[in-house]
């Protein structure tokens, strides 16, 4: 079911949304001070195009250490995000997901929808795992 979700999720609007994902990444990585932000909207853009089966979880929990971006430094670039670009992208997030909610076929879709628009709440120290080893860790 994971095969058949992605494949629908990819060809109707994943493909344009982990495009335009990256390309926030490719702007993000230009301005240089946006880098942190530019790594996130990659590994989003990632999560965007096949996102059945996967989770975002943090990477204090895979790595099993802190890094810059989930310590101290990275609870500020998540501010900062959430601020100029997070609510926003959340928001677009829920309405397509209301859009979504209103077919019974879109229900899953719009359930993806709702996981990327936490994840674009807080983007920084995240990293995408499969499900099953989301799971194992927990």
């Amino acid at each position: 079911m994971r095969a058949i979700g992605n494949v629908f999720w990819f060809v109707f609007g994943g493909f344009l949304m982990g495009l335009g994902w990256w390309l926030a990444g490719l702007i993000c990585a230009i301005t240089i001070i946006g880098l942190p932000w530019a790594k996130a909207c990659f590994v989003i853009g990632q999560f965007a195009f096949f996102p059945f089966g996967k989770e975002a979880v943090n990477r204090a929990v895979v790595n099993g250490t802190d890094d810059i971006g989930t310590g101290v430094l990275g609870t500020l670039g998540n501010v900062i995000w959430f601020i100029v670009a997070g609510f926003w992208l959340a928001l677009g997030h829920i309405v397509s997901a209301l859009c979504c909610f209103v077919t019974i076929i879109g229900i899953p879709f719009g359930l993806q929808h709702l996981k990327l628009a936490a994840l674009t709440l807080a983007p920084v120290g995240k990293t995408i795992v499969s499900r099953d080893a989301a799971l194992r860790r927990n």
